[in-house]
């Protein structure tokens, strides 16, 4: 046979399939770094790009440009051997690798922060701390008026940002400094978290002044008659009123629903609906929506409105002005608030 043919016959020969070729694995994390050769601003960028979840964003907390967050993010990458962030459905998501980071970086960067102040005693004339509340906008509508005034004075420079109230979070922001404090009717903070009552407020009955239903008071009967008004941040549920009512064996009808506390006060200035809410927040619209307040007609239990923290900063001189701010706008007198 031919060498030819022998060659023939080899090229017709079936070729075994190839394995899969096995995707290039990540750079791996390099196990030791030394944090004198690491930038802290890389730093602090991961700490904005692992807070915001958006480059542009990161880039305006920290005060840089976007191409200059990008190249920042890039670097950790390469440092850390992990994407951190990647594009999901909603943006960007981070990986479990920045999940573990994100806690404990912002935690250590709040300790540098503070070692380096060196806040023995804090003076609110000449500081420009920032600080992060989470509250409802029916709390930050009683208390901010009040804080705003006293600190307009007393620490002009002094900035506040307000945040929604997000319960599951709570304790975690707290512990890590994201959050400074937490205003409102917080359900049985967990034994880290330090709690103090600024006010207790009362339930109350809102009607417009010319409803045509209501006359000089608000019986049981005419209560249930009327559609009502009820606040339920989720959209479902029942409120303090339907927990009463069912003890008399009685429902009301909720004809509507809304998840803010100041829409709820509007929502009864040009109808016969009937809003049942706390004292502080009635008390804001009664002139200008020409409102009345009422008794309600059934039993409601009172509730204390709470400033929470956590114990990691019951000893922060910044922090112990901050919640002694509070004490004094909720104590503040009804013409002022």
């Amino acid at each position: 046979m031919s060498a030819m043919h022998t060659a023939r016959r080899k090229a017709r020969a079936p070729r075994r399939p190839r394995a899969p070729r096995a995707p290039a694995p990540s750079p791996p994390a390099k196990a030791d770094l030394d944090l004198a050769n690491i930038n802290l601003n890389l730093a602090v960028a991961l700490d904005a790009l692992l807070t915001e979840g958006n480059v542009t964003r990161a880039a305006a907390r920290v005060g840089i440009t976007q191409s200059a967050m990008s190249h920042a993010l890039r670097q950790l990458r390469e440092l850390l051997g992990d994407a951190l962030l990647i594009r999901g459905r909603g943006g960007m998501v981070r990986t479990p690798r920045a999940e573990q980071l994100a806690a404990p970086l912002h935690r250590g960067l709040l300790e540098v922060q503070r070692a380096l102040r060196n806040e023995s005693v804090f003076a609110p004339q000449a500081s420009s701390r920032r600080f992060i509340l989470a509250t409802t906008d029916y709390f930050a509508s009683a208390l901010l008026p009040s804080l705003l005034e006293l600190m307009d004075t007393e620490a002009p420079q002094v900035d506040l940002v307000v945040r929604p109230l997000v319960i599951p979070q709570i304790e975690a922001q707290l512990e890590s400094g994201e959050l400074d404090l937490v205003v409102g009717a917080y359900p049985e903070p967990s034994p880290v978290l330090r709690q103090q009552k600024l006010f207790t407020e009362h339930f109350v009955c809102v009607v417009r002044r010319d409803n045509s239903v209501v006359k000089q008071r608000l019986d049981l009967e005419t209560f249930l008659r009327l559609p009502h008004v009820l606040m339920s941040p989720r959209g479902e549920g029942v409120g303090s009123v339907d927990i009463a009512l069912e003890k008399l064996g009685r429902t009301r009808r909720i004809g509507v629903r809304l998840p803010y506390f100041l829409t709820a006060a509007l929502a009864v200035t040009r109808t016969n609906h009937v809003l049942t809410a706390p004292r502080r927040l009635a008390e804001l619209f009664v002139e200008p929506g020409n409102l009345r307040i009422l008794p309600p007609p059934v039993e409601l239990a009172p509730f204390d409105v709470l400033q929470v923290w956590h114990e990691r900063f019951d000893d922060d001189p910044a922090h112990r002005w901050l919640r002694g701010m509070m004490l004094r706008a909720a104590a503040a007198p009804r013409s002022s608030r």
